[in-house]
């Protein structure tokens, strides 16, 4: 395989690198803003089902109240419906697949970046050579 098809096979895998850290990104993104739907919108919770006047609940954030934290207590049916372990264990879901993902990203963005400037030295080589013959 000769170096110009060598180095654009070496681009293109780069480029595919690169896309899969953007992909989990995307991915780690979707997580944050799932985390974020759990823990700041407010929501409903049926006390029996098919019930036609639903409980409504604070956000599990921005209670003042203590309707999501205190509930129990008070017969509340908001207490259980959303739970911090479910919003904590997607945070944390979203920290290994962020942390790949800037891994690949960064990976394949320097592996591109390697290669124009590997090329580009040779073209400046090429000059030099051709201007000292």
């Amino acid at each position: 395989m000769r170096s110009r098809e060598y180095d654009l096979d070496f681009r293109d895998r780069a480029g595919r690198i690169r896309a899969w850290g953007i992909g989990l990104l995307a991915v780690a993104s979707l997580q944050w803003v799932w985390c974020a739907l759990l823990l700041l919108t407010p929501y409903q919770v049926d006390e029996e089902p098919d019930d036609r006047n639903p409980a409504e609940c604070e956000s599990r954030l921005l209670t003042e109240y203590g309707t999501a934290n205190e509930g129990l207590q008070r017969d509340d049916w908001c207490q259980n419906e959303r739970d911090w372990p479910e919003a904590v264990a997607v945070l944390g879901l979203s920290v290994p697949v962020s942390v790949v993902g800037v891994a690949l990203f960064t990976s394949g963005s320097v592996s591109r970046r390697m290669s124009a400037h590997a090329e580009a030295m040779r073209e400046l080589d090429k000059l030099a050579d051709a201007r000292n013959s």
